[in-house]
């Protein structure tokens, strides 16, 4: 006869509640605490709320790639050279040749970064960490030949609408590809075979690869989502500061890939999920604005921002008792 397991103590329960649902009572506890500490200084007022959106809107469209990327075992270490290159060269291609070409040059940065570091990843079975490094390196070399380091104004006003200060009535554009991103995102990961075959393999790729899914595949396409992601994230940035530069996206890496782990996504596969990625980039992008509202100066901020994503990455890494 099989043993049962003993019957599990309040405290498992909790335990296994909080494990499942951290990000999200952070969320909330983040929130109530700069709600009552800044009050007087506006925190709470829908144009700061806004404002955090707006500014997160990149953060959040590449965690919504990038959770794809770690769902299935992959990493993907190219995502700020892959923004950089995107708005430079989507700039580039807008000022000499015009609004498709553009949006469509920027875009194709990233399908070609994608297609390079899924490709070697699994025809020359090169870990993704390693070749991802790689390319980061190479498309922050280009992104500054190709400007010569000069900034890359963006002046159609068209562009600017679509990807950064335009707004659909009340809706600013940032926010609405970042709903867009978000819906496209959970949909496919939660509620189609692509997404099941993604989760499959990064949880067990030999078992994965024995039932018919092909893993390789399914790795590749990670890695394209994650630099098109990566790519629209610099198309945004373009639009938003009606301008772009090399420097773009050179410090977001570690930001969305804590915005991704503090979601609720497993950094070595197997768990997903996209709405926890994005709760995870305003948790980041609260934390941000808050202390920026209190007065801390740049050092004391990136000392109280590590030591909160550190806690929260640490909690979101456990596995909570099965009951």
């Amino acid at each position: 006869m099989t043993a049962l397991s003993p019957p599990a103590t309040l405290g498992e329960r909790v335990g296994a509640l909080l494990g499942r649902n951290i990000v999200y009572l952070a969320f909330l506890i983040i929130l109530v605490v700069f709600a009552i500490i800044l009050s007087d200084r506006g925190f709470l007022t829908v144009g700061n709320l806004t404002t955090i959106v707006r500014q997160t809107a990149p953060i959040t469209v590449m965690a919504v790639g990038l959770t794809f990327t770690l769902s299935a075992g992959e990493i993907d270490l190219s995502i700020g050279s892959t923004v950089a290159l995107s708005a430079t060269m989507g700039a580039i291609a807008l000022r000499d040749y015009g609004l498709a070409a553009g949006i469509v040059g920027g875009l194709a940065v990233g399908v070609v970064m994608g297609l390079v570091n899924g490709l070697v990843t699994v025809r020359l079975r090169v870990p993704s960490f390693l070749v991802t490094l790689g390319t980061l390196g190479i498309g922050q070399g280009l992104a500054r030949k190709v400007t010569d380091l000069q900034a890359v104004p963006v002046q159609d006003a068209t562009f600017t609408s679509w990807f950064g200060s335009g707004s659909v009535g009340p809706i600013s554009s940032l926010l609405i590809w970042t709903a867009a991103a978000v819906v496209v995102g959970h949909v496919f990961l939660k509620h189609t075979r692509f997404g099941r075959h993604t989760l499959a393999t990064g949880g067990a790729p030999r078992a994965a690869a024995y039932v018919g899914i092909r893993t390789g595949r399914i790795r590749v396409a990670v890695l394209v989502i994650s630099a098109m992601t990566a790519a629209l994230a610099g198309l945004l940035y373009a639009g938003r500061l009606h301008g772009a530069r090399y420097t773009l996206g050179e410090a977001d890496l570690l930001t969305v890939i804590a915005a991704v782990v503090v979601g609720g996504t497993h950094l070595f596969g197997g768990r997903g999920t996209v709405i926890g990625a994005l709760f995870g980039s305003l948790i980041l992008g609260m934390l941000n604005n808050g202390l920026i509202l209190m007065g801390l100066d740049v050092s004391d901020q990136m000392i109280a921002r590590g030591a909160i994503i550190v806690l929260a990455v640490a909690l979101s890494l456990r596995e909570p008792k099965r009951i």
